[in-house]
């Protein structure tokens, strides 16, 4: 039997509402302070949701260099930042990596939205010759994983990933087949931000955000009376490398092992077929070769729909039993951010595991009795904690399922 490469975390970058950097996002996850408030990037008013999970005091300049800042978006300048702060995390210097060995993977689900918009308004208002020549790439899905690969000298596999909310898992699903392939480091994880008013019209097109002017009210999920979401910006990008080398190089941490993942489609609206939320779950778990008695916490998607909530929950209920393990849904305390929700959910998973404590759902009462769900609500639960199941769900039928285990 020919054994697979082990691929594992070292390094975590974090960018979130509620914090920027590892300990100050762990911080305020476990105190259940929230970054969700009203808008303030634009005037919100004319549109029907006017929250956000907004970066707190995040500015570029303080990050980069001056030469990067004029042909990238807000949300290229996070996902460099954390970069760099992942690569620190792990004590890995890419200059000194043969450059074929390291690749880029990352999760989209806007592009540069707010460069684009800023362009637009170039041409219309001042016409074509004012229009930015970083336009071309500058709003491009992939142009995070191209500004992370050039910075870096990275030229080993690299690739995005668009599948909106299943996009964070889905790249880190990548980094570890790359890993598999050969690969010794990969970047990988998502991060959005489309915080201005072209892309706050598209976010509130989707009619899957709550009207709720409340911050505490406005994103619930399993709660029966649940409205939608509340979008926000932001993400996680980790380090991904093979066991062995990460054993060789005497990194500093090893935060755990992506240990199983799979990745289903959901059937037409109006098929009468199941979501395929459930196979994706069982998927994952026969990939990392585990029971389901061997899963310790679920980090669900928590859509706050009242249906697709239903759905996640029967999906959890099937595999694992009514009330048999503790779900939590952290995402109330950032908003759901789009292609950045998925790696967070896992970064946040990983810190749950180093620390033996799952994580509060907030602003959420406990769920009625008939949806078999055991929600972590009202304060953090301290356990010791060895596997999390991460579950993400994306708008048009994207299922994901990812198993992170911690250091054996």
């Amino acid at each position: 039997m020919i054994t697979k490469p082990t691929a594992v975390v070292t390094g975590l970058g974090i960018a979130a509402p509620n914090g920027l950097g590892i300990e100050d996002y762990w911080a305020s996850i476990l105190e259940g302070r929230s970054g969700i408030g009203r808008i303030t990037r634009f005037v919100p008013d004319a549109y029907p949701a006017i929250l956000a999970g907004e970066l707190p005091d995040f500015d570029g300049a303080d990050h980069l260099p001056d030469r990067l800042l004029p042909q990238t978006d807000r949300v290229t300048q996070i996902a460099l930042t954390i970069t760099d702060w992942a690569l620190g995390d792990a004590t890995l210097d890419p200059a000194a990596v043969p450059e074929y060995e390291m690749g880029v993977v990352t999760a989209s689900g806007s592009g540069g939205f707010e460069f684009g918009q800023r362009e637009l308004e170039n041409l219309w208002s001042k016409g074509p010759g004012h229009v930015s020549a970083y336009q071309s790439f500058a709003w491009f899905y992939a142009v995070n994983t191209g500004q992370i690969s050039i910075r870096h000298g990275m030229r080993g596999p690299s690739g995005v990933l668009v599948t909106e909310q299943a996009g964070g898992l889905d790249a880190l699903a990548q980094a570890r087949r790359n890993i598999r392939s050969g690969a010794k480091y990969m970047i990988a994880g998502g991060v959005d931000a489309s915080l201005c008013p072209w892309g706050w019209a598209a976010v509130a097109s989707g009619g899957r955000l709550s009207r709720s002017q409340d911050p505490e009210q406005a994103y619930r999920p399993f709660a029966p009376d649940a409205d939608g979401s509340v979008a926000g910006e932001g993400g996680a990008l980790l380090v991904v490398e093979e066991l062995e080398t990460a054993t060789a190089r005497g990194v500093p941490r090893m935060y755990g092992e992506i240990a199983g993942y799979a990745a289903t489609f959901d059937p037409r609206p109006g098929s009468g077929r199941a979501s395929g939320l459930l196979r994706a779950i069982d998927l994952a778990l026969t990939d990392a070769q585990l029971a389901p008695r061997d899963v310790d916490v679920v980090f669900a998607d928590g859509a706050g729909l009242p249906t697709r909530d239903l759905d996640e929950a029967q999906a959890v209920a099937a595999v694992f039993g009514p009330h048999s393990i503790p779900v939590t849904v952290p995402k109330t305390m950032t908003g759901r951010l789009n292609a950045g929700s998925g790696a967070l959910d896992v970064a946040t998973a990983l810190l749950a595991l180093r620390d033996g404590v799952i994580p509060p759902t907030t602003n959420v009462p406990p769920p009625p009795a008939r949806l078999g769900v055991d929600l972590v609500v009202g304060g953090p639960r301290r356990r010791p904690l060895a596997t999390a199941l991460v579950l993400a769900r994306g708008e048009g039928g994207f299922n994901a399922a990812l198993i992170v285990r911690a250091p054996r």
